[in-house]
């Protein structure tokens, strides 16, 4: 079984890009299951590297870092990423350069698509 995860929220501020990576990695666990997970918008920043947050605060990094150990593919909207000054050696480790072309074919190959 395939998810495909589509975040639009920034890293910080509101929860649901948290959450949403929450999800991602409690079905990441589960054997047969296939997480994919495409930030867009300012979803885009949650693959930002270097990520300094407060001790005992989450980080965003980290948790695509141990999607990315779980198997997880992560891809991050291109233009999103340019309109935010962010530059592909700046993504978070296992974080990819992504495109709407690569979006619609994750779509209509996941079995479910969830949006945060």
């Amino acid at each position: 079984m395939m998810t495909l995860f589509i975040l639009n929220d920034p890293p910080y501020g509101t929860e649901r890009s948290y959450n949403g990576l929450r999800l991602a990695f409690a079905l990441a666990k589960r054997e047969g299951e296939k997480v994919r997970i495409f930030l867009i918008g300012d979803g885009a920043a949650c693959a930002k590297r270097g990520q300094k947050t407060p001790t005992g605060y989450y980080n965003l990094e980290s948790m695509i870092k141990g999607l990315v150990a779980r198997n997880a593919e992560i891809a991050v909207c291109g233009s999103c990423i340019d309109a935010r000054g962010i530059t592909e050696a700046e993504l978070a480790e296992g974080a990819a350069r992504g495109n709407m072309e690569q979006l619609a074919t994750w779509t209509t190959e996941a079995d479910r698509v969830l949006v945060f």
